[in-house]
């Protein structure tokens, strides 16, 4: 993926380094407003996520996909030190036992030490076999650079032995030269067990670039696969699933653009089979993985601790968007980037829709609940506010009705009901959303307000599972068939919670809010 440092780098730097001039010229008064556009100071002393992956300071963008070893996952990601009065990004390392809590490692690949520029995207594999010649067990990563060659987007090697706390340029020289194209980026690299073989993906514009390579170092294009309405592709993943009904299938996914059609623009993703040289799709047309606005450059692994590998795996995201990348209440406090939880992934089965994606909050999170609220049912026709205020928590309901307009519930809302956030489902309209327009948020041009998902209204129920954290909210519906991953920037003292239903009667049950602050 393009990084802060080289999208168009010298004209963006320019323009970012401009754009948060004016920003904090103008003031927090003018950047964060409520719903009758009265300027709110900030009153709290940190907007830092409280279980959310944050950077320690200055900027972070794409995630690198989490390797195990040593019974730790070893996460690296892309942080520039410099921001926001400098470009260039290198890979911070973070290393976890569970995928919640997180120790800074520092940084393994330094910016600007080959005369190639800084590291962006790419992927890091543990060589068991020494097919590299480094060492059996080194670690090898394979980066995009922009290279001393006119600055076209290239792959290099680094390499560690000391278990990825330092990596070592291979060689000034690119192991996969560019071959005419603009777009050559985001390397991913698995091995292939069947033909024994590594294989990589690549972001190539609208086209995903297939490789193979015995050692690495040596790498021969295979075949393309071709995408259609959803833009530059980033951060391409190649990775074999089991379904519930048992079926094995590949899964083709990016990062990607879709907004021209109506889509999301996060990660796009294709069933379908890889005979080892092309992936052929059950479908041409992409499913999404998540349908907010700020769920980018996501990743996919497996569990390090388990067996199986194939029934399920973890996925991250950088908790952004290009569009609005400098607006946050946090550079106040010296940094600017966060991830998403981590969520595990399934691949379900669906009558008549085929093979889909399905997630879940990592099971580890229930490890951070502090107190614990329930209500068994409440019957509402138009609001009802819960006797519980949070302002980072995960919240659970089950919703039905017979005749309904809409219903949901109003998140982080003020005492005085006019700022809130709004999750819930449309009856009318016949879709799911996470409306974040009566609240601070990040987007100024009103263009990203309400994100919005295809919902079955003939189910007459929905369950809901909300993680609300200081500046974000994450909605997983109907067991995670369909999420929604939003930047927030509510008050610190917005805590209540509304639940409702408009044009008839709605139940909610089973409502337990687990408050993760004491």
């Amino acid at each position: 993926m393009k990084k802060i440092a080289s999208k168009s780098i010298w004209i963006r730097s320019v323009v970012i380094i401009t754009g948060l001039t004016i920003f904090i010229t103008m003031g927090w008064s003018m950047y964060q407003r409520d719903a009758s556009k009265t300027p709110i100071p900030p009153t709290n002393p940190t907007y830092r996520a409280a279980y959310h992956f944050t950077v320690p300071d200055k900027w972070k963008n794409d995630p690198q996909r989490p390797i195990y070893m040593d019974g730790k996952y070893h996460y690296y990601y892309l942080y520039n030190r410099d921001y926001p009065e400098k470009n260039g990004t290198e890979w911070r390392h973070a290393t976890s036992t569970d995928l919640v809590h997180w120790q800074d490692e520092g940084v393994s690949i330094p910016k600007y030490t080959n005369p190639n520029g800084d590291p962006w995207s790419g992927s890091v594999v543990s060589d068991d076999n020494n097919s590299a010649g480094f060492g059996k067990g080194a670690l090898v990563a394979i980066v995009t650079q922009p290279s001393a060659n006119g600055g076209k987007q290239e792959q290099f090697l680094w390499y560690s032995l000391d278990k990825g706390k330092t990596f070592t340029s291979y060689s000034d020289t690119p192991v996969m030269k560019n071959p005419g194209t603009r777009d050559f980026r985001d390397p991913k690299i698995i091995w292939d067990m069947r033909s024994n073989k590594w294989i990589m993906v690549m972001a190539e514009g609208t086209k995903i670039g297939f490789y193979e390579s015995d050692n690495l170092k040596k790498w021969h294009y295979m075949s393309g696969f071709s995408t259609e309405n959803i833009g530059l592709v980033e951060c391409p993943d190649l990775y074999q699933m089991r379904a519930d009904d048992g079926t094995y299938k590949w899964i083709l996914g990016a990062s990607a653009n879709g907004k021209s059609t109506g889509e999301p623009n996060t990660y796009a993703y294709w069933t379908g089979n890889f005979d080892g040289n092309h992936f052929s799709p059950d479908d041409s047309k992409p499913e999404w993985l998540d349908y907010g606005f700020d769920w980018y450059g996501a990743v996919t692994f497996e569990e390090g601790k388990g067996n199986d590998k194939y029934s399920h795996r973890y996925a991250l995201a950088w908790m952004n968007n290009w569009d609005y990348a400098n607006n946050t209440p946090t550079l106040k406090e010296g940094f600017n980037g966060m991830d998403s939880i981590v969520r595990q992934i399934r691949l379900k089965q669906v009558d008549g829709l085929g093979y889909r994606l399905v997630s879940q909050p990592i099971e580890a999170l229930k490890q951070l609940p502090t107190s614990m609220k329930s209500f068994e049912q409440i019957r509402v026709n138009g609001t009802y506010t819960l006797p519980v205020k949070a302002e980072a928590y995960q919240l659970e309901a089950d919703i039905s009705w017979s005749t309904l307009k809409n219903a949901g519930l109003r998140l982080r809302e003020s005492k005085d009901g006019k700022r809130h956030v709004d999750v819930g489902v449309s009856l009318e309209g016949q879709y799911s959303y996470v409306n974040r327009g009566y609240t601070g948020q990040p987007d100024q041009s009103g263009a990203y307000v309400e994100s919005k998902a295809p919902f079955d209204v003939n189910h007459k129920n929905v369950h809901l599972k909300i993680l609300v954290d200081k500046t974000s909210i994450e909605v997983f519906v109907d067991d995670g068939a369909v999420v929604h991953s939003n930047l927030i920037f509510p008050r610190m003292d917005d805590q209540g919670i509304t639940l409702f239903a408009d044009g008839g009667t709605a139940i909610f049950k089973n409502v337990v809010i687990n408050n993760f602050i004491k």
